[in-house]
């Protein structure tokens, strides 16, 4: 069975306060998963890496090693990389991209998309995060640092 997977990760701050998180849907494009969830003090791009291995666990673990995944995310850096087109030179983000490795090795197939974070199932995410964030206590002005990291 194909799933849709859209994940998020942000950042107050880089690094700082940080969330994480996914919507699936099923084939016949029903909502069957979400989850948003607090990393503490992390990157964004350590956000959007944590954002994809839980989605993709949760396929995993949910549907089964059959499940294919379409997954969608407004991370270029994370999704070339996943893609093997961008290599991973971060320590820490080489550990993550390990284990989204490993799982979708697992996997039926994955094949990822960079979408712009206008895409609405990403904003949606997007809104869920910073939402977690506020009830947190990390409140203060939202700063998204996506678009600078992508001039890097």
């Amino acid at each position: 069975m194909l799933f849709y997977v859209y994940t998020d990760g942000a950042a107050r701050d880089n690094p700082g306060p940080s969330a994480s998180g996914f919507v699936i849907f099923d084939s016949g494009k029903r909502l069957v998963a979400k989850s948003f969830f607090y990393n503490g003090n992390k990157t964004n791009n350590i956000a959007e890496y944590l954002a994809i291995v839980a989605a993709l666990r949760k396929v995993l673990s949910e549907y089964g090693a059959q499940s294919e995944v379409a997954l969608f995310s407004d991370s270029e850096l994370v999704v070339k990389q996943l893609q093997g087109k961008y290599k991973v030179r971060d320590p820490n983000l080489k550990a993550l991209h390990k284990e989204a490795s490993g799982v979708i090795a697992r996997l039926g197939g994955c094949k990822f998309a960079n979408v712009p974070r206008e895409n609405k199932l990403i904003s949606m995410v997007d809104a869920e995060l910073n939402r977690l964030l506020d009830e947190k206590g990390e409140g203060g002005a939202h700063r998204n640092l996506k678009g600078a990291q992508k001039k890097l």
